[in-house]
């Protein structure tokens, strides 16, 4: 079970209100409608994400039209990430697509994780290389989702406490 934090626990910026405490962060992709189905097939092949929830758009018959993806919640390792497609309505959390995400995915077997995403239909950019990035150390792929998302596969990075002083 992931440990709590009480977000400006300890500070002393003078401000006497109380800590608040966030149990998880759950990043939300929102992809081109009506590619959220899509979407999340995709990150279960490339990634072995598994479906927890769903909730389609109530105005769509899904036998008239392919139903849109209100939210998809995925178990990704130990995280969870949200699938939606872009909709006008006032329900959507976001009204225009956005580009540019980064994702940091951990693993020991880096070849074969990049290579699995390749299969289900992203693109490898670059070679495989050692690194010492933000979120990655060691072994290090990049690859772009058929979305637009960039997930950097690597192999775990070592703790602050895990290096030698």
């Amino acid at each position: 079970m992931a440990e709590e934090v009480q977000n400006g626990a300890g500070a002393d910026n003078g401000s006497k209100a109380a800590a608040v405490v966030f149990a998880a962060v759950k990043p939300w992709l929102v992809v081109e409608a009506p590619k959220g189905n899509d979407a999340v097939q995709f990150y279960k092949a490339a990634f072995g994400a598994e479906e927890v929830s769903r909730v389609n758009h109530p105005k769509r018959k899904a036998e008239q039209e392919l139903p849109l993806v209100l939210s998809a919640e995925l178990k990704l390792g130990s995280s969870t990430i949200v699938v939606s497609d872009l909709t006008d309505d006032d329900s959507a959390p976001v009204k225009s697509a956005v580009t540019g995400s980064v994702f940091c995915l951990e693993t020991e077997d880096v070849e074969a994780a990049v290579a699995k995403a390749v299969a289900a239909g992203a693109v490898s950019e670059g070679e495989i290389s050692e690194g010492e990035g933000a979120c990655c150390g060691g072994r290090v792929g990049k690859v772009m989702d058929p979305y637009g998302n960039v997930w950097l596969i690597c192999t775990p990075s070592k703790k602050c406490g895990d290096v030698a002083a």
